[in-house]
C-alpha cells in the first residue's frame, strides 16, 4: 500500500513512518516541503506519489496560542484538512485526520462518545471541530480518529516538561480538576496502521486505556523516573491560563470496540515504557 504522511517529523508523524515503513510504501513531508493550506501544493505533491492513503498528522497544536490567534488555527487546523481532504478525493485516496478530545466541553459527566455533541470552548477545539466537518464534507473515504493527552519521544510533552522540572528541583504545580486519557503515540501509530489494513471509516476515538488528572499523571511519571520530588495539586482556577480546557475530556472508545479492534493498553503501562525508552538518564 503507498501511504503518504503529512507533518512525518512531528511527534506522531515520526512513530507513524516507524510503525508503517516496515509493511508499506512510504512517503513523508513536512513543512517547508509541504503547506496543507496550498492547494496546488498538496495536489502537485500527491499527484508525484499516487498514494491510496493520505495521512495527516500535521496541526497547529498550542492551545494557548491558538486562543489569541484563532484565524490562523482555522487556516491550519480547519481549511488545510479541507483542502487535503479535497484533494485526496480527487485523486481517489483514503484520508486519516487526527481531531482532539478538544472538541467537547468538558461538562459532561462520564466519558464522551463518538456521537456526542461536539461544543469546543477553546479556539484550538472550534479549529479542530471545523477540520473534522471538512473532512467530511470534502471526502467521503475518510478516518477522523480524536485522541488525547499525547506523549512520544520525538517532541515537547506534559510528561517530559514534568520531568525535567522535577529533576531541576523546580517547585511542582500540576492541576487536578481536568480529566482525560494520555496516549502514547507508538500505541496510535501502531492501532492507525491496523485501522488503515482493515479500511476502518468514520470516526473513531482512540486512546490508551483509562483516565487521570494531570496531577496523577505527574505523580506517576515521576514515580516511574525514580525522582524524589514533591507535586502540589491546583485547581485550574489557579493555574490561569488563557484557553480554557475541558474538564472532562476523556473518550470512551466505542467504535473502536464495535469493530471488533483490541482497546489500547492502559495508560500507565505506556507511560512506564515511554520513560524507560525514551526519558531515562537524560
Amino acid at each position: 500500500m503507498r501511504i503518504l504522511i503529512i507533518g512525518n517529523r512531528g511527534m506522531l508523524g515520526t512513530d507513524l513512518m516507524l510503525e508503517m515503513g516496515q509493511v508499506h510504501e512510504l512517503r513523508g513531508l513536512d513543512l517547508p516541503e509541504i503547506d496543507i493550506t496550498n492547494t496546488a501544493q498538496c495536489r502537485e505533491k500527491m499527484s508525484d506519489f499516487r498514494p491510496e492513503v493520505v495521512i495527516n498528522a500535521a496541526a497547529l497544536t498550542a492551545v494557548d496560542y491558538c486562543e489569541s490567534h484563532e484565524d490562523e488555527a482555522l487556516l491550519v487546523n480547519g481549511e488545510g484538512p479541507g483542502i487535503l481532504a479535497a484533494v485526496a478525493d480527487g485523486q481517489g485516496a483514503r484520508l486519516v485526520h487526527y481531531s482532539t478530545d478538544y472538541v467537547f466541553d468538558g461538562l459532561k459527566v462520564g466519558p464522551y462518545r463518538e456521537e456526542d455533541e461536539a461544543r469546543p470552548s477553546s479556539a484550538y477545539g472550534r479549529s479542530k471541530l471545523r477540520g473534522e466537518e471538512l473532512v467530511r464534507a470534502n471526502c467521503p473515504d475518510h478516518l477522523i480518529l480524536r485522541t488525547a493527552w499525547l506523549f512520544g519521544c520525538n517532541g515537547k510533552n506534559f510528561i517530559r516538561t514534568i520531568l525535567k522540572a522535577a529533576r531541576g528541583g523546580q517547585p511542582l504545580r500540576v492541576v487536578d480538576d481536568q480529566r482525560g486519557s494520555p496516549t502514547y503515540t507508538r500505541d496510535l501509530a501502531r492501532c492507525t496502521l491496523r485501522m488503515v489494513e482493515e479500511g476502518c471509516r468514520g470516526t473513531y476515538h482512540v486512546t490508551n486505556s483509562g483516565a487521570c488528572t494531570w496531577f496523577e499523571l505527574a505523580l506517576y511519571a515521576i514515580k516511574c523516573a525514580g525522582i524524589a520530588a514533591a507535586v502540589t495539586p491546583v485547581t485550574s482556577a489557579e493555574y490561569s491560563l488563557p484557553a480554557p480546557r475541558p474538564a472532562n475530556s476523556v473518550l470512551a472508545n466505542v467504535s473502536l470496540e464495535r469493530s471488533g479492534l483490541p482497546a489500547l493498553r492502559p495508560w500507565q503501562d505506556a507511560v512506564r515504557e515511554y520513560i524507560y525508552n525514551c526519558e531515562m538518564g537524560c
